[in-house]
């Protein structure tokens, strides 16, 4: 079993998941962060941090968001190359960095 999250998370990306997982397990996906099904150790850790109620144990996802089960585990199958995701504080840092992936996320997703 791993830890799903689901679309809450678009729009969002708040990792304050990361900061808490103590195997360094979440990736950067193009619009949420993803958990890498091999490197979890099923601890929970992730769970009551994130903000949104993005993060499920695979087993307890909602049926609306059953698809997101092959979106956080396909690319790992696949070998995607997608970089480690960073701190909540430095995540923070990089939305003032014109051009870095969270100031791009964040134009692309602006919160009202």
């Amino acid at each position: 079993m791993t830890y799903i999250v689901t679309e809450p998370c678009i729009g969002v990306k708040d990792h304050s998941c990361v900061d808490v997982c103590p195997v360094d397990c979440f990736y950067e996906g193009e619009d949420q962060v993803l958990i890498h099904p091999e490197e979890c150790i099923d601890c929970g850790a992730c769970e009551p941090e994130c903000p949104v109620d993005a993060i499920f144990a695979e087993s307890d996802v909602p049926e609306q968001w059953k698809d997101y089960i092959p979106k956080n585990i396909d690319p790992f199958k696949a070998n995607a190359n997608l970089p480690h995701a960073p701190s909540r504080e430095k995540w923070e840092a990089e939305k003032a960095v014109e051009g870095s992936a969270a100031n791009l996320y964040h134009q692309k997703y602006p919160k009202p």
